[in-house]
């Protein structure tokens, strides 16, 4: 399988852009580029375009302030305010991400991010502002790989099921660390249960992939709970074929956008009790399809 298409290719030597792969179907830094420009749609264009073809593509040195990170999340769409972890002041669009020795990582497990939602984001820009010496990676996963890796049999038997997903592991982290037992209720009933497709149909390429994960998926609707446990389990577990992924070492004023849609992701959280602050802007998605809405 060729790493990009010869079109993009092309496009990237018109922008007189370099590209780097870090792995065969996963993963492309981006040089070339100062994404806190005033980027002309062209560039943009081709940004969306590699973002669908390659799942995650990364850029370095970008030194560029918080109002335009937020506006480069917003040349790909509506930015979201996210309802449960903190935000940088003055900028609710920015989720902070901050870990150190009094608080440790705890969501390192492979997923896509809100599932809770009825429309969970189209894709997440995220930026490091400091990180540990040594450890801290990102991994991401393809997860169209994922799905063409199941044999045919699987693939039949999940083409029409649903899956729930809720959120209700942030609400459990709301109630320990304080938050008024009736604020995490109102929350809860403001952000209940949804059920999406356990293949998606990606609305951009028409390409199908698995879409479960093991933070915010709880059950397959309309199946024996034992059987749902051990499907999930099966379906889960290509995410850890290091065949779909690509791992990213980080760097001060390093950027990742990936596209939340296709691809999971998995924090690493070898580095504690280091220092590792992060920042992240989250572009708003559509409701998971499949099979895929007509035009």
């Amino acid at each position: 399988m060729s790493p990009l298409s010869e079109q993009a290719l092309l496009k990237a030597t018109d922008l007189n852009f370099d590209l780097l792969h870090l792995s065969p179907t996963i993963g492309t830094e981006v040089h070339g580029i100062d994404i806190g420009a005033d980027l002309d749609s062209e560039t943009i264009d081709f940004l969306s375009n590699l973002l669908v073809e390659r799942k995650v593509i990364f850029f370095r040195d970008q030194d560029i302030s918080v109002e335009q990170h937020i506006a480069f999340g917003r040349k790909f769409g509506e930015v979201e305010i996210h309802p449960f972890t903190p935000n940088l002041e003055g900028h609710p669009e920015v989720v902070c991400l901050n870990n150190d020795r009094d608080k440790p990582p705890s969501i390192n497990l492979w997923h896509s991010d809100v599932t809770w939602r009825q429309e969970p984001s189209l894709g997440s820009i995220l930026r490091a502002l400091e990180i540990p010496e040594v450890g801290g990676d990102t991994l991401f996963a393809n997860m169209e790989d994922a799905y063409e890796s199941l044999d045919d049999k699987t693939k039949q038997q999940i083409e029409n099921l649903y899956a729930v997903h809720d959120n209700e592991n942030f609400l459990t982290g709301l109630f320990t660390k304080g938050i008024a037992a009736d604020e995490v209720q109102r929350l809860r009933e403001q952000y209940p249960p949804v059920t999406h497709p356990v293949v998606r149909t990606h609305p951009i390429s028409g390409k199908k992939s698995l879409y479960v994960n093991t933070v915010f998926t709880r059950h397959i609707v309309d199946m024996d709970p034992d059987e749902s446990q051990r499907l999930l389990e099966k379906l889960y577990l290509t995410a850890w074929i290091p065949d779909h992924q690509c791992r990213f070492r980080w760097r001060k004023n390093s950027f990742t956008f990936w596209d939340n849609r296709a691809a999971q992701h998995y924090a690493a959280a070898d580095y504690w009790p280091e220092i590792r602050r992060m920042q992240r802007v989250t572009v708003i998605g559509d409701k998971p399809q499949y099979p895929p809405k007509i035009v």
